[in-house]
């Protein structure tokens, strides 16, 4: 299928992309890396009147260190992020999380802001910002607001955006005291997660991120503070029982919950500083 018919839109300004965001009233969509919503479109999941395309966007572009946290522009493709040296000395989480995430040709092309401003439940990122008590920076007609990742992702392929643009993500640098885990279970290298999890461990304080599972990357508060008190893992998987999740064609509830707990068993084994 091809998609039905749109207005292409190509922004020389941010404040004039917001204007046009504006201007359509919900009925027009950014375009930031396009790996997902222009297969979407294709099957007509989504038909938006207008796409924005976000790519003349400089300012959005970009990773700088300032202070204790790292600022990443939206529009930074997932290849940038993988290259990039500060990535991999401030957010451990990524060097294992980001060869997860589909195959090169998407990398290439694929932005943080657009995964997050998608939430897909299936992808790596929005856990990602979930583990890392992320703040995610938009910017809408009325000005520029942060949003923390925990108030930002509301369920499948909804989020706090109010006609707004992602313009960047802040990141709490990586400390001494820190250790990232993560890990994922896919049919194939590549494929969205069927279940996966990120793990960040601050002394003995736990973010734990759950992806693939639920109608949202989504954290287990009771599970986080069994593994504080250094539960036994029976004890920790238990906490599993508040999830919703997903039962599709797929794999059911039943098998997602069970693989949910093989993945966070397999990135505790594999935590790294």
């Amino acid at each position: 299928m091809k998609a039905p018919d749109f207005d292409y839109l190509r922004p020389a300004s941010l404040a004039a992309a917001v204007a046009m965001l504006a201007e359509h009233d919900g009925e027009a969509m950014p375009l930031a890396g396009g790996q997902s919503l222009m297969p979407m479109m294709n099957f007509r999941v989504a038909a938006p009147e207008a796409l924005i395309d976000l790519a003349d966007l400089s300012e959005l572009r970009g990773i700088w260190v300032e202070s204790d946290t790292i600022r990443i522009g939206a529009m930074t493709r997932y290849a940038e992020l993988k290259a990039d040296a500060k990535v991999q000395k401030h957010i451990p989480l990524f060097s294992l999380a980001l060869p997860h995430i589909a195959h090169d040709a998407i990398r290439n092309r694929g932005t943080i802001g657009g995964s997050l401003a998608l939430a897909d439940p299936a992808a790596e990122m929005p856990a990602m910002m979930l583990a890392l008590n992320a703040n995610i920076e938009v910017e809408g007609p009325d000005g520029i607001r942060m949003l923390s990742a925990d108030d930002f992702f509301l369920g499948m392929f909804e989020t706090a955006l109010d006609g707004e643009l992602i313009k960047a993500i802040h990141i709490p640098v990586a400390t001494s005291e820190q250790r990232f885990g993560f890990h994922e279970l896919t049919q194939r290298h590549g494929d969205y997660a069927l279940a996966g999890v990120a793990i960040v461990q601050t002394s003995n304080r736990y973010r734990t991120a759950f992806f693939g599972v639920a109608d949202r990357a989504t954290r287990v508060p009771e599970l986080e503070v069994a593994l504080e008190q250094q539960d036994d893992i029976t004890s920790v998987l238990a906490h599993l029982d508040s999830v919703d999740f997903t039962d599709d064609l797929k794999a059911n509830y039943k098998t997602r919950q069970r693989l949910a707990g093989v993945a966070l068993k397999r990135a505790l084994k594999g935590m790294t500083a």
